[in-house]
């Protein structure tokens, strides 16, 4: 170590204490829930184009709702929402910067009720696919179809 080198560990130092912006002093633009859920869906089309599937399913399971700055998101389990939140820095960081708003957070809820909505087994499928049109049972029944 010279003392050169430390006098430019000190500059450096400084001028990274003067670049820190306060809480104050960051953009808070408003925005409407529009714009928040077309930069919520491109940040998870990204996500999958890296490969990050499970957050972006995590992220498209359910429409989030703005209340202020606050994006609330339901998800349908307890881990998931552990596993939500362990990732979702990178989230708020990407909203932040594209909103211009830094006091966007996102608050999410465990709501049981929102697992029920995705069907995974061909009889849920005609279940979901019967509960939108009654008539499938019908054709189901005519031409004695199997599930």
């Amino acid at each position: 170590m010279s003392l050169a080198s430390i006098k430019a560990k000190r500059e450096l130092e400084a001028s990274q204490k003067n670049a820190v912006k306060h809480h104050d002093e960051l953009p808070k633009e408003p925005f409407n829930e529009t714009d928040m859920l077309l930069h919520w869906t491109n940040f998870a089309e990204r996500l999958k184009a890296k490969g990050q599937h499970i957050m972006a399913t995590y992220m498209l399971m359910d429409d989030p709702v703005l209340e202020g700055t606050t994006i609330k998101l339901q998800l349908p389990n307890e881990s998931s929402k552990v596993d939500f939140d362990n990732n979702k820095n990178d989230l708020l960081g990407y909203l932040r910067g594209h909103l211009h708003n830094h006091d966007v957070s996102i608050e999410v809820q465990v709501n049981e009720i929102v697992e029920s909505r995705y069907a995974f087994t061909p009889q849920e499928k005609f279940e979901k696919l019967k509960s939108i049109n009654p008539a499938l049972e019908l054709l189901k029944k005519t031409f004695d179809l199997d599930v």
